[in-house]
């Protein structure tokens, strides 16, 4: 297998399991912010901001993982 060939088949799947990663991340950060709103619903908006924060925090992987997955391929396939 040359290079090209490990470069096509290696970063799909590397972006499909981050994709995989922040998915279940971002399920159990809005699944906690639910159990503690039901705790607590007098917090609502400070678990709220943290909550949109934190996901917003986990969503950016994706996209360095995809930043990094373009990056080498430019010139290559």
């Amino acid at each position: 297998m040359d290079s090209h060939a490990a470069l096509a088949l290696g970063l799909p799947i590397s972006l499909g399991l981050a994709a995989l990663g922040v998915g279940t991340g971002l399920g159990n950060a809005v699944a906690s912010a639910l159990q503690a709103l039901g705790r607590q619903p007098d917090a609502t908006g400070k678990i709220m901001t943290l909550m949109l924060l934190g996901c917003a925090v986990i969503e950016t992987i994706i996209f360095y993982v995809l930043g990094f997955m373009i990056f080498p391929l430019i010139g290559k396939i």
